[in-house]
């Protein structure tokens, strides 16, 4: 399981939309084509090897991961915990290092399934009360959009889907083998491993039942 925030300035992010919507007409995609990773293919591979190479020139788009290695680890009953609990404590610990309390902050989470309003109520609670941040003071928003609608979480689904598919082994597709390898190239991490703390272009937290990293 991975867990992934892509995050820029809010300034910055209409002028990183335009320029990944430049990527896809250049590639002859319609505007609205969504960008993912299950999309991966030997006949779009330019474009995808276009769109990493992108978020790496790109200053001001950053990336943090959360990788849990193995779920079937996770013993929620010794920590007084179900599965959801665990899972906000997940996403809480991706993005409380992305957070500086002398900021504003707004989150954007995909649309994943009819639960998707209950965990995106849950975790902006989870994100305030951690932080006594009940005004939003500093946590502005947390609001739901699909992905079809923003560049800025095709970008995330598709650097999520790369690790994910490096740190399960697979094998199956010369074209998401080679997104991975140039993500690995560009990025010069192995991601498989935790990088520093405070590694700001492409930062990877391999978590471990129990509480080790690696």
């Amino acid at each position: 399981m991975v867990l992934g925030a892509l995050w820029c300035k809010t300034e910055r992010a209409a002028a990183i939309a335009r320029r990944v919507r430049d990527i896809k007409a250049k590639h002859k995609l319609k505007p609205g084509f969504e960008a993912k990773w299950v999309k991966v293919s030997p006949g779009k591979i330019s474009f995808y090897e276009n769109l990493i190479d992108y978020f790496f020139d790109e200053d001001d788009l950053h990336f943090r991961a959360v990788v849990i290695p193995d779920k079937t680890k996770l013993n929620h009953l010794a920590f007084g915990q179900d599965h959801d609990t665990w899972y906000y404590k997940m996403c809480f610990r991706m993005l409380e290092p992305l957070i500086d309390p002398e900021q504003r902050y707004r989150v954007y989470l995909d649309i994943k399934d009819t639960r998707s309003e209950e965990k995106r109520r849950k975790l902006e609670e989870v994100l305030r009360n951690s932080r006594h941040d009940s005004s939003g003071q500093v946590l502005e928003r947390v609001q739901q959009i699909r992905s079809h609608e923003s560049e800025h979480l095709q970008i995330a689904d598709l650097l999520i889907g790369a690790i994910a598919y490096h740190n399960r082994g697979f094998q199956t597709s010369a074209a998401k083998l080679e997104i991975v390898r140039r993500i690995q190239r560009r990025s010069g991490k192995s991601l498989t491993r935790s990088t520093w703390l405070r590694e700001s272009k492409l930062n990877v937290f391999r978590w471990e039942a129990g509480g080790a990293t690696t």
